[in-house]
């Protein structure tokens, strides 16, 4: 198996100051981040495609980006690889007592509550004695995609008894929801109001989604697939019957899109 100060070597030889890449050495902490982000979403997509080849391939890039920092890092005599690996494994020990440590073993509700006492605890550590305790939102990272962010947000709130015990009453807000911004409409709000009640939809939808057990945006993901799909296959039915997609109809593009849902029911 290959070692891993090989990949921490070519990333040192990529940042020589003398023989290194421009690219490379041009690069800081906040030019990185888009890359790692890419990165990590490239892995997601092809988790879902199932291609495990492309799979390997994809996670290289990834733990590139870890030893991309760990280089600026050491640099700068933050810390090194070394150190990333220390802290993750003391982590990794941490937060699992009862695999490590001596608490029985939990179930999967259970453990989740611990889980999250042992990182409430780790934060009010980081911030000293005598602060102000911390607060149930805190550490929720502002970075995070909009979707899977108002979920976590939402998990941190439940934690503390501020949830609905089924999905129904969710259906009855996001009915309330939609109901404030077609009012909005109706009354020719502004952009602003309009945008504020159409996060709000969005944000209850979230929260159905995760009282269904729901990833709500791999939900959205497949959705948007399905969508492309669907659409193609309709630019293809337009294109077989000698239609110009740009100047067909709603009603023709409507019954096109009828015969490809059809299509797909059918197989």
């Amino acid at each position: 198996m290959p070692d891993i100060q090989q990949l921490l070597s070519l990333m040192a030889r990529l940042r020589d100051p003398e023989q290194g890449c421009p690219w490379d050495l041009d690069q800081d902490f906040k030019s990185v981040v888009p890359h790692t982000l890419e990165e990590a979403y490239e892995v997601a997509h092809t988790i879902e495609s199932g291609d495990l080849g492309e799979l390997c391939d994809e996670l290289g890039d990834l733990l590139f980006q870890v030893i991309f920092y760990a280089q600026l890092a050491q640099e700068r005599g933050a810390f090194d690889f070394g150190d990333v690996i220390t802290a993750i494994s003391d982590k990794i020990v941490r937060r699992h007592p009862h695999v490590f440590g001596t608490l029985d073993t939990p179930d999967a509700v259970a453990q989740r509550q611990m889980w999250e006492a042992i990182k409430a605890q780790e934060r009010q550590d980081r911030e000293g004695e005598g602060m102000t305790p911390p607060g149930a939102l805190d550490g929720v990272a502002l970075a995070l995609p909009a979707l899977p962010r108002a979920v976590k947000l939402q998990r941190r709130a439940a934690r503390v008894g501020f949830d609905w015990d089924t999905p129904q009453p969710v259906l009855e807000k996001i009915r309330e929801e939609l109901a404030e911004l077609e009012a909005e409409l109706t009354a020719g709000a502004g952009h602003d109001r309009i945008e504020d009640e159409f996060g709000d939809v969005l944000f209850t939808c979230a929260n159905l989604a995760r009282h269904l057990n729901v990833d709500a945006e791999a939900a959205l993901r497949r959705t948007n697939a399905k969508f492309e799909r669907r659409f193609r296959r309709v630019e293809a039915i337009l294109h077989e019957a000698g239609i110009d997609v740009v100047s067909a109809d709603l009603e023709t593009l409507e019954a096109a899109w009828q015969q490809a849902k059809g299509e797909e029911s059918e197989r």
